[in-house]
């Protein structure tokens, strides 16, 4: 029989003791303190051999829900998209899949100019001159821009709205500690940023205003009104968090003149593969190029006059001086960098304008029937493609009797806004039919109606 894993015998152990000079097992842990070792046998099943493992993991893996068999209304952050097929036949090959950060620029042509065109699609689509060649995803492609907008002002306060995504507002939080930021949350009102609350609490000591557009609500937040109050005070950076794909229709945050766009490009070509794994984009302007975390790539000609590329700027501590440096990440997300490149290019600019319309179009019509059902969507500003409902009881139970009817619900949001007991986060994408979302409106009716 072919072993996957090699177990360890008692032999094994032997040797690796006798290497190190340690008679026992007990000898080599005596150094941590009895009280903190764990003092019964762990509660694990018995040993299997490889079929009976491999029978069992099939089993569980079987209880997954997956979207080729069941229709999802599930967004908040990880979404149902069309992925043309070319994505997967390019990821795949050996020379992406496997490649490694491209330091020689010699052997990584493919690679480099992968990473240069993603960012120029992404400095194209947010209207911000500068991107880079991408990052782990949007919560921590957020964090380090607040970061950077508290090195580049020197100052401590960030004011953040409650309508950007609670997971990054989290990552947000635990990176400030490191930096002994302020953190300041401003309230919603309507479903967007409280704009009164906001003119407020901003003053000389704010570093930056972080907001999402859209929002984690999917409502559409006046950047123009905000950038024209952070402009009442001097140095102040506009931060936004933005979903990609909207911005194939929207106004890009360039142009309303934010400091930094950030945002997560799972949206374009990449699964929703349950959470995981995503790619930030990091988008910014020209004064702030040597302070972007990570890496750019850039274009450049040989001693030829031929197009090239090359790892052009990296501003972490290992390649400047450790106080210059406003980041230590110290990698990128090359790979679905890639896809989110192929996705783009496939779909091509007019296509991309046309997806984006497509998933306005569809949530509208979803809210109409919605409302015909006399179910409530609770906010009536411009939106992308995500509404807020009311249903008047647990979301949770809700879910789960959608779930048997083959419907993956949508997001409860009474685990991040406690004021918003029985409401739900419905996403409706380009992918999503009349015919599906006519079912899922009456099922939906069906169950809180009885």
């Amino acid at each position: 029989m072919e072993f996957r894993y090699l177990p360890m015998t008692d032999t094994d152990k032997k040797e690796m003791l006798d290497t190190i000079g340690v008679k026992t097992t007990e000898e080599l842990f005596s150094d941590i303190p009895e009280k903190v070792r764990l003092q019964e046998d762990m509660s694990l099943k018995k040993p299997a051999n490889e079929y009976q493992l491999k029978k069992e993991l099939t089993e569980m893996a079987n209880k997954n829900v997956n979207l080729k068999e069941y229709t999802s209304y599930l967004g908040a952050g990880v979404y149902d998209h069309y992925i043309p097929s070319v994505v997967d036949h390019v990821i795949s090959r050996s020379e992406f899949y496997t490649a490694y950060t491209p330091y020689q620029p010699e052997i990584s042509q493919g690679e480099l100019q992968a990473i240069f065109e993603f960012q120029t699609m992404i400095s194209e689509l947010t209207g911000m001159p500068i991107a880079n060649s991408s990052m782990y995803d949007g919560g921590t492609s957020l964090a380090e821009a607040v970061n950077l907008s508290a090195a580049q002002t020197k100052r401590k306060k960030i004011l953040i709205s409650k309508t950007v995504h609670p997971e990054s507002r989290e990552v947000v939080e635990t990176y400030a500690k490191g930096q002994n930021l302020e953190i300041v949350e401003i309230d919603q009102m309507d479903g967007s940023t409280n704009l009164m609350e906001l003119e407020e609490k901003l003053d000389e000591y704010t570093a930056s205003v972080v907001i999402q557009y859209p929002n984690f609500f999917g409502q559409i937040e006046p950047l123009e009104e905000i950038n024209k109050l952070i402009k009442q005070q001097k140095k102040t950076m506009f931060i936004v968090s933005s979903n990609p794909l909207a911005l194939g229709y929207l106004t890009p945050p360039g142009h309303f003149e934010a400091d930094i766009v950030v945002g997560d490009t799972q949206v374009f070509g990449i699964p929703a593969q349950f959470g995981g794994p995503h790619c930030g984009y990091f988008a910014t302007t020209k004064k702030l190029m040597r302070k972007v975390p990570g890496r750019l790539v850039g274009q450049t000609v040989d001693e030829n006059g031929v197009r090239g590329f090359v790892l052009t700027l990296q501003a972490r501590e290992q390649h400047i001086r450790r106080e210059k440096a406003t980041s230590n990440i110290c990698s990128n997300q090359a790979l679905n960098a890639l896809a989110s490149s192929v996705a783009m290019s496939s779909i091509g600019k007019q296509g991309l304008k046309k997806m984006a319309l497509l998933n306005m179009q569809k949530a509208r019509y979803a809210k109409q029937k919605l409302e015909e059902k006399n179910i409530q969507v609770v906010y009536n500003g411009p939106f992308f493609n995500e509404m807020v409902v009311n249903l008047t009881q647990s979301v949770k139970e809700v879910n789960d009797k959608l779930l048997e009817k083959r419907i993956v619900g949508g997001y409860n949001l009474e685990k991040d806004y406690p004021e918003l007991a029985h409401h739900m986060l419905i996403a409706v994408t380009e992918i999503r039919t009349k015919e599906e979302i006519d079912t899922f409106v009456k099922e939906l009716g069906d169950i809180i109606h009885v």
